[in-house]
């Protein structure tokens, strides 16, 4: 009898992880965009409500440096939220949110938009 530990081979351990038999990963899956000339455009039916992600496993990755006090008021936001709804969230999907939030705005004001008067300021 060997003594010899057996280890997994390389296969074993890069393998796919996903049950899927297609060999090509699924795209995401995109809204159309609206037709500018279509009289029910967003514009003309109300604000485009751009929905965060939430809870769903993300392929990408971003890092964004903030300041201490940054920090201590998400944190303290997203406590008062927990407070206030009883729905905890975590600090990504309150930045995801918030993302959505000034995208559309953007989207629906453009260079009067909130985020636009704000990058101005500094």
């Amino acid at each position: 009898m060997s003594r010899r530990v057996s280890l997994p081979a390389a296969d074993d351990l890069f393998r796919p992880t996903s049950d899927t038999t297609d060999a090509e990963p699924a795209a995401p899956k995109l809204a159309a965009a609206p037709d500018p000339t279509d009289a029910t455009s967003e514009r003309a039916s109300g604000p485009s409500r751009r929905k965060a992600s939430g809870r769903v496993r993300h392929d990408e990755k971003m890092t964004v440096y903030i300041t201490s006090e940054e920090l201590l008021e998400l944190e303290h936001a997203r406590l008062s939220m927990r407070r206030s709804t009883g729905k905890a969230v975590d600090r990504g999907r309150l930045v995801r949110a918030a993302i959505a939030m000034a995208l559309a705005d953007f989207e629906e004001n453009g260079d009067a938009s909130e985020v636009v008067a704000r990058l101005r300021e500094t």
